[in-house]
């Protein structure tokens, strides 16, 4: 199937039934997007699908999720929090009321990450629509260094994390860094820590890493919206999942961009390219259902 075909298949549709899209951009937020979260909740309660978690890189979301929840019954719209400069970097203090008002999963630092600010390392080729919000900040005169993971701040993070029970995510830390926060996060016996897409270029965290992360307790995404952009390759992302077991993957969308497929398409679409690829239904649905819904705590 060719990326540019945006219809999932029926037998794709039913394979991920109950699913959670960790990962996905729609509006509000700074940057236009396709839908908005009570759109796209009414989609998911059409097609069956269990609920989402609404990612910003600017502003804590669990207060938008309950009222999303609300207004779409049935539909199980989450909160998240990424620790960012606009909200204090690696401040324990914001991820413990965004934890209080129902957030379920923390990014560290996304679009304000050391990783991206540096000039080394691969860059993808088309630039995220976030680097121009990032250029208007500093345009602006309110740009901020970027956010440092420091081993007190983390340790900070990482102990409201544990008391809430809630799940860690890597967002946008390089290579490096998302092995030492792994281990930090699973010596305190954090029990959901996700590597944020170790495909993307700016991550760009080897295949052997991610299985000795994987072995150790750690979750590795794998993003619907950077595969289909060609920022990873499909090859890449069915090695990547056979070398580390379905088991331990996570199939998410990242999706919400005008000119990408409709949010609620992205995990059956995912699904229809992993069965072409040779992987089983059971294994997709363990990707896309099991594991999504272990880590969004249904």
């Amino acid at each position: 199937m060719p990326q540019q075909v945006t219809e999932p298949s029926t037998r794709a549709r039913e394979l991920v039934r109950g699913a959670y899209d960790l990962h996905v951009h729609v509006e509000p937020d700074l940057a236009t997007r396709r839908i908005d979260d009570l759109g796209l909740a009414r989609r998911f309660s059409e097609l069956g699908l269990a609920g989402f978690v609404l990612k910003s890189h600017y502003a804590p979301t669990a207060e938008r999720a309950a009222v999303v929840r609300g207004a779409v019954p049935g539909v199980d719209a989450l909160g998240a929090i990424s620790l960012n400069n606009g909200i204090g970097g690696l401040n324990a203090q914001a991820v413990e009321i965004a934890a209080r008002a129902g957030a379920r999963v923390v990014w560290l630092p996304t679009v304000d990450a050391e990783n991206e600010a540096s000039e080394d390392g691969p860059k993808p080729a088309k630039q995220p629509v976030w680097r121009v919000i990032q250029d208007e900040l500093a345009a602006a005169g309110v740009a901020a260094a970027p956010v440092r993971v420091t081993e007190e701040g983390l340790d900070g993070v990482l102990a409201v994390v544990a008391r809430h029970d809630i799940a860690l995510a890597t967002g946008h830390l390089g290579r490096a860094e998302i092995v030492a926060v792994v281990t930090a996060a699973l010596a305190v016996g954090l029990s959901r820590v996700i590597v944020t897409h170790p495909d993307y270029p700016t991550q760009g965290v080897p295949v052997d890493e991610q299985r000795e992360l994987a072995e150790r307790g750690a979750m590795l995404e794998r993003c619907f919206a950077p595969v289909y952009t060609g920022k990873v390759s499909w090859e890449a992302t069915f090695e990547a999942i056979r070398a580390t077991g379905p088991e331990h993957n996570v199939l998410s969308t990242d999706l919400g961009q005008l000119a990408n497929p409709p949010v609620e398409d992205g995990l059956a679409l995912m699904a229809d390219r992993l069965l072409e690829a040779g992987f089983t239904e059971d294994e997709v649905h363990t990707m896309a259902v099991v594991n999504t819904r272990m880590l969004a705590g249904a």
